[in-house]
């Protein structure tokens, strides 16, 4: 267990041991969150760099093509929807 002082000015530090085990550096920032029973929990705010590739490989990217077909479906789908079409509707042939 570690333990703060609290100031006269409402500050703590946070003890050296807590600081390199949460990765907290100076000018870090922390949240203070509430818990069920009146309790605190403190947690490291991350920089949103610090996201940089955190969802590699949950999704295979996609070719250009695949893109492409992805929008065009979902624009359709939006138009339908827009003009109340369902999307099990087969659009109409327009082409004469």
């Amino acid at each position: 267990m570690y333990k703060a002082k609290v100031t006269s000015k409402g500050q703590i530090t946070i003890p050296v041991e807590v600081r390199k085990a949460m990765g907290i550096k100076p000018g870090g920032r922390v949240a203070f969150f509430e818990g069920e029973n009146g309790e605190f929990v403190l947690r490291r705010m991350r920089s949103i760099m610090e996201l940089e590739g955190a969802l590699a490989g949950l999704i295979p990217p996609m070719t250009v093509k695949e893109m492409d077909r992805a929008i065009g479906k979902a624009v359709t789908e939006s138009y339908r929807k827009s003009v109340g079409e369902s999307s099990s509707e087969n659009p109409k042939d327009e082409a004469a």
